[in-house]
Order: C-alpha cells, then structure tokens, then sequence
C-alpha cells in the first residue's frame, strides 16, 4: 500500500509550535509518528515537573512539622518519660518505612505468565 505524502510544510504539533518538516515530501503516518513522540516526550517532562514541584513542598512541609514537634522536647515546658517518646517515634519510623517501600523500585521482575 503506497503512503500518502504531503509536501513541505509546517507541522502543528501541538505542544509548543509549528515543527518546519524538512523534506520536500513526507508521509502523513511519519508525521503522525512525530506528533505523538513530542506529546509523550511532553506529557513526562510534565510529570517530571510535576512531581518535583509536589515533592519539595510535601518535604519541606514534613521537615517544617518535625522541628515543631522538636519543640516539645524542652523539659521546662513540658513533662513527658521515655516510654511515651518512644511511642512517638516507633509510629513515625513505622510511617516512614512505609512511605519508602512505595517508591521502592525492584532489581528484580519476578516471572509472570
């Protein structure tokens, strides 16, 4: 089946702006091919961003809670024993260790049929 070729043009990909296509003619499914490569290619640096820009926040917002609860450690303010700063601090260990495994990437695919 022969394809059918367009001639040179310009190409709206939609992303950014028009692509000038360098060949005096190409085939319509290349440029379909293009299009989608440059949307994928987009869709991940956005999510790239994405996750970035929510990562830093989320971190600093925990980082930013954990020096409060620093604060209750001064003993002329507050009285507390050992048994209760240890239950603090086993169910954020727990919640970290967690929160970790999910971002755990396997070195090894187990065999699926």
């Amino acid at each position: 089946m022969r394809e059918l070729l367009i001639p040179y043009t310009y190409f709206y990909t939609g992303i950014d702006n028009a692509i000038p296509i360098c060949y005096p003619y190409i085939s319509y499914l290349k440029i379909l091919r293009l299009s989608v490569n440059l949307k994928n290619m987009a869709s991940q640096e956005e999510k790239k961003n994405r996750f970035k820009k929510l990562a830093v926040y989320r971190t600093n917002e925990v980082l930013k809670r954990l020096k409060v609860l620093g604060n209750c450690a001064n003993r002329s303010a507050y009285e507390y024993n050992e048994e209760e700063i240890k239950k603090i601090f086993n169910v954020i260990d727990s919640k970290l260790r967690e929160v970790k495994g999910k971002f755990h990437f396997p070195e090894h695919k187990e065999f699926k049929l």
